[in-house]
C-alpha cells in the first residue's frame, strides 16, 4: 500500500475544490441555518483530544440544541453512559464539530468551531424537561457553518423504511459479546 504523505500529493489527486463548495461557508448562523438547526432533533458531536477522536450521537424529542446567538449553540448533556469521552476532549482541546440531520432530508448541516463545558446552574436549569436537568451544557462557538447535499444519505436510502430482511445486532447482542472477550 502506498500512503499519501503530503497535502500537495493529496490535492494533486483531487484537484481544486469547486468554488461553490467554498462560497457556501458562513461564519455565523444565517436565517436558513437557524431554521434548519432549530428543526434538527439529531446531531453527531465530534471532538478531538489527547487520546484521539470521538463521535457521539445526540438526540432529543425536540430541537437537539438551543440557538443562543449568531455564533453560539447550546447542547445539553443529558445523562448517558458516563464515559465522558466527548466532554473530556472538549475540556482538554476544545475543537468540536456538529453534523445535523433532519429525517427525510438528504441535506446535512455542518458546524465547526470550539466548545466549552459548563455546569452553570441557571443555564442547566433552563433546559429542565420532564423534571430532569442536564448535568452540564456544551457551549459551541461557531467558526463556520455550511450545508451539504449528502449524496451518502441518498445512496444509502437512510430515510427509507427499514428493510425487514436485514438483521443487525441489538444492544443486548453487543453487551453479551463484549463480556465474552
Amino acid at each position: 500500500m502506498q500512503e499519501i504523505a503530503s497535502i500537495a500529493e493529496l490535492e494533486s489527486l483531487y484537484g481544486a475544490a469547486r468554488p461553490d463548495a467554498l462560497a457556501k461557508v458562513a461564519r455565523h448562523l444565517t436565517p436558513a441555518y437557524r431554521q434548519w438547526i432549530s428543526q434538527a432533533r439529531f446531531v453527531v458531536l465530534t471532538t478531538v483530544g489527547p487520546d484521539g477522536t470521538d463521535a457521539s450521537p445526540r438526540g432529543d424529542s425536540a430541537a437537539v440544541v438551543r440557538i443562543a446567538g449568531d455564533t453560539t449553540l447550546l447542547l445539553p448533556d443529558w445523562r448517558g453512559n458516563n464515559r465522558l469521552d466527548s466532554l473530556r476532549n472538549i475540556v482538554t482541546d476544545g475543537r468540536a464539530s456538529l453534523l445535523f440531520m433532519v429525517p427525510g432530508s438528504n441535506n446535512v448541516v455542518r458546524v465547526n468551531g470550539t466548545a466549552v463545558v459548563t455546569a452553570d446552574a441557571e443555564l442547566t436549569q433552563s433546559f429542565m424537561h420532564d423534571g430532569k436537568v442536564p448535568r452540564c451544557v456544551i457551549v459551541v462557538t461557531v467558526r463556520e457553518v455550511y450545508f451539504q447535499f449528502a449524496k451518502a444519505l441518498r445512496l444509502s436510502r437512510l430515510w427509507d423504511s427499514a428493510d425487514e430482511s436485514v438483521r443487525v445486532p441489538t444492544e443486548e447482542d453487543f453487551v453479551r459479546e463484549s463480556t465474552q472477550f
